[in-house]
């Protein structure tokens, strides 16, 4: 539904963004279907890009005018996390992101999701949850460094620390599975196995570099990655589902002393049927990952130089543009596997 809502009031630390584009993510469905336990009412919407236009009293290093990135990861900047450079893992700013911004018609207040509600014209957010950028990308691919992309690509750099030469395996090829193959073949890896029911993002994922594409739905998938690799298994294993039955056979993919990188978002209380003795005798490593381990401050300049060298391409990512009354459209789309990315526009900046 959309409607008109009005800001609370403009904090001495937060910032108003005029949303230039804002893409249509998978944590966004959480609160849709419920199993994401968010307050209610809710503004959906994380991932976006925007033009500063209004700034706090307390703001600083943000001005009106300014082309920023949204973060969902609101890092307090103090906490024990915070100071060893492990922003990603804050929990002090988190409270913070549920802090009700607007006000609806009738009076009740309502709260912009992870602290931005990026599925609307204007936002509200505090000025931690944003980045500056100075850069000449469009926006519907800029916005996409405010999740997928930036989780996607930083699983492979940081998380996973993926070297030249490495197996990599890639389990769930939406937005972020398409940013981890992209990654994978950008460091070198020998071979990157995309897995992924769906035809158009396999083939979106082998136009991406991906060595091999598998339709989990036509035989074991597990044993499939084990033909390509000799009976070894892949060095790095990426589930960018959260769903349990693709994030075993991520670690069932994974050789012996490797690595399984949990990236998707899983469902609270959900549990992994494998054994200790797995972990003893095989030596594996399951590793979780919240965006990327990204610190945006630092990680976002970074990608930008990277996509603007030629190095990696955001352009397949955006599979549609839709206005913002299209939104159950767009939501629908995604559901079904139809697109990669579906971002966000304003009406005329629709093509």
């Amino acid at each position: 539904m959309v409607e008109e809502l009005e800001p609370v009031g403009i904090g001495p630390r937060e910032v108003v963004v005029r949303v230039t584009a804002c893409g249509i993510c998978h944590s966004d469905l959480g609160p849709i279907e419920g199993w994401r336990e968010v307050p209610l009412p809710i503004v959906l919407g994380h991932e976006a890009a925007g033009i500063i236009e209004e700034v706090g009293a307390r703001v600083h290093g943000l001005s009106v005018g300014d082309r920023v990135v949204t973060s969902f990861v609101l890092p307090c900047g103090e906490c024990a996390w915070c100071t060893r450079g492990e922003g990603h893992l804050c929990r002090e700013g988190r409270p913070q992101t549920q802090t009700p911004r607007l006000r609806r018609a009738d009076g009740t207040l309502a709260t912009p999701f992870c602290g931005l509600g990026a599925f609307a014209d204007m936002l509200v957010a505090d000025e931690r949850s944003l980045v500056r950028v100075d850069c000449g990308l469009p926006d519907e691919q800029l916005a996409l460094l405010g999740c997928a992309v930036t989780t996607g690509v930083f699983a492979v750099l940081n998380a996973a620390a993926v070297q030249a030469g490495d197996t990599v395996a890639v389990v769930g090829c939406g937005g972020v599975g398409q940013a981890i193959v992209q990654a994978a073949r950008m460091v070198g890896a020998s071979r990157v196995i995309a897995v992924d029911p769906i035809a158009m993002k396999r083939d979106s994922a082998l136009q991406s570099g991906a060595s091999h594409a598998l339709d989990p739905t036509g035989g074991d998938a597990v044993a499939s990655v084990m033909d390509l690799t000799d009976g070894i298994g892949v060095d790095h294993a990426f589930d960018a589902t959260g769903r349990t039955s693709a994030i075993r056979d991520s670690f069932g993919m994974t050789r012996r002393g490797g690595r399984a990188v949990l990236v998707g978002i899983p469902r609270p209380g959900e549990a992994v049927p494998w054994t200790l003795a797995e972990h003893f005798y095989e030596a594996k490593t399951v590793t979780g990952c919240i965006f990327g381990a990204a610190n945006l401050v630092r990680d976002l300049p970074r990608l930008i130089a990277l996509v603007e060298a030629g190095l990696f391409d955001l352009a397949p990512f955006v599979s549609d543009r839709i206005s913002l009354k299209e939104i159950n459209d767009g939501i629908a789309a995604m559901r079904e596997g139809s697109v990669i990315r579906t971002v966000i526009v304003p009406e005329s900046g629709k093509s």
